[in-house]
């Protein structure tokens, strides 16, 4: 059965001899060529042919839409593995970038903190060191009034005993 590659192709030649037999065929004597002669035998060899052809031929049909569908399956499954993955990266990627912009905001926050404290920390030193200069500069001025008062006691006095001596 050489060209019996196609499903159908078999019983399509099987067919197209039959149409031959019937062109061949000659019309009985007196009659119109509607009618013809031919080997009833010869017919229905074909015919059982025919017959026989159709389970080969839907097997082979079978066979086709079974190993295309195979293939869809296959190519299906392909895509949706190649889609699965390529979320999987998407979701990774993404998941990555949003690690590294809580990490930038941690980062941020704790700069912010940091010099949050830098800057308190530096008004209350400066308000501590205000306020040791003004307690030392009062107590200065005690103590130089003291000294002034008791160096004009000490003036009185040296005055006082330079005139009685």
């Amino acid at each position: 059965m050489a060209g019996d590659n196609f499903p159908g192709e078999r019983i399509e030649s099987l067919v197209d001899e039959l149409e031959g037999i019937i062109d061949e065929a000659k019309p009985p004597f007196g009659k119109s060529a509607q009618f013809k002669v031919i080997e009833t035998e010869v017919f229905y060899n074909i015919l059982d042919e025919i017959r026989m052809s159709y389970p080969e031929e839907w097997q082979k049909s079978r066979r086709i839409l079974k190993e295309r569908d195979e293939l869809m399956a296959s190519a299906t499954a392909q895509a949706d593995s190649i889609i699965a993955d390529a979320q999987q990266q998407a979701l990774t990627i993404a998941g990555e970038q949003e690690i590294v912009r809580l990490a930038q905001q941690q980062a941020d926050d704790i700069r912010e903190r940091a010099q949050q404290y830098e800057r308190e920390t530096r008004y209350a030193a400066e308000d501590y060191a205000e306020q040791v200069f003004t307690h030392l500069e009062e107590n200065l001025k005690s103590l130089t009034s003291t000294v002034a008062r008791c160096r004009q006691q000490l003036n009185e006095g040296a005055s006082n005993q330079n005139g009685s001596w």
